[in-house]
């Protein structure tokens, strides 16, 4: 019998974004890449980021958080998965302000009384070395990517995670899984990249597909929708506070000018709870 038997899960989403909570506090077990892609088979607990929770390092922390896409290697952020376990945490022990850390970074969670999340998502990382990429580049945030000129300038972000946010015409015409697939794994991108389309529909009011890096294709991305944010204010398009509208909804972004925090506000849904069983993880590889 697995060692993760009888932990319990919350399935969620945010923005149709599917998350997997899986609460190990109180059985810390590895989870595994192998396990975690078990857990991600269809018919089994589908979903787009699992976000893995441990026993706090901090006192200050409800817990340390892992995050694994469905293809089992690790992510340093997830905006939309940070919004369920606040909501998670909330429900189980009434609090209102919740901090977590992960890898990257604290986050500091707040619910409000509509349901609604806000999550800082801390400072984007602008510098080269710091998204990272595999050379450096004259200005982040307009990158021509080689083999990909007809696009246009990307501007390169890290929000915990590296993302290419290409300013479009309309994002609903894009190729968003193919041209994604084959810039995730470009070579300017050592660890690879979230790819992220966007046009503008008003004055802050931005349109956006995501082709997330370990996941593909999916209705919503916090991380994207941040770094989307700071890419339109950056390059002038926008002000700091923007509507970013995704294919699961819409989340309200603010790159808040005292310290350069970026603020992400949105909904988080329940869809059902259980424990693991071993049969759930039985056919890993």
């Amino acid at each position: 019998m697995t060692a993760l038997a009888h932990s319990p899960f919350v399935k969620m989403n945010g923005l149709g974004n599917e998350i997997l909570v899986l609460d190990l506090r109180e059985n810390p077990v590895d989870l595994t890449p192998a396990d975690a892609r078990a857990l991600a088979r269809p018919g089994v607990l589908p979903f787009d980021q699992a976000m893995v929770l441990y026993p706090p390092r901090r006192e200050d922390t409800a817990a340390f958080v892992r995050i694994l896409n469905n293809d089992g290697s690790e992510s340093a952020a997830c905006g939309n998965g940070t919004r369920c376990i606040a909501a998670y945490e909330a429900e189980r022990t009434d609090a209102r302000h919740i901090r977590f850390e992960s890898e990257a970074t604290l986050l500091d969670c707040r619910v409000h009384d509509d349901g609604t999340v806000t999550v800082d998502m801390g400072a984007p990382r602008l510098a080269w070395r710091d998204i990272p990429l595999a050379h450096e580049v004259g200005d982040t945030a307009a990158v021509t990517v080689p083999g990909f000129e007809a696009l246009g300038p990307a501007s390169l972000v890290s929000m915990g995670n590296p993302h290419a946010v290409f300013f479009v015409p309309d994002a609903d015409q894009v190729d968003v899984a193919g041209l994604g697939a084959a810039l995730e794994r470009h070579p300017l991108f050592p660890e690879r990249a979230n790819i992220s389309f966007a046009s503008l529909t008003g004055p802050d009011d931005i349109l956006l597909h995501v082709w997330e890096r370990g996941a593909g294709r999916t209705r919503a991305c916090g991380t994207a929708g941040c770094a989307t944010a700071v890419s339109a204010a950056r390059t002038g398009r926008t002000g700091r506070m923007v509507r970013v509208r995704l294919p699961g909804g819409d989340l309200a972004l603010e790159w808040r000018a005292g310290d350069d925090h970026v603020l992400m506000t949105g909904p988080v849904a329940y869809e059902f709870r259980g424990k693991v069983t071993p049969a759930m993880i039985g056919e890993s590889i």
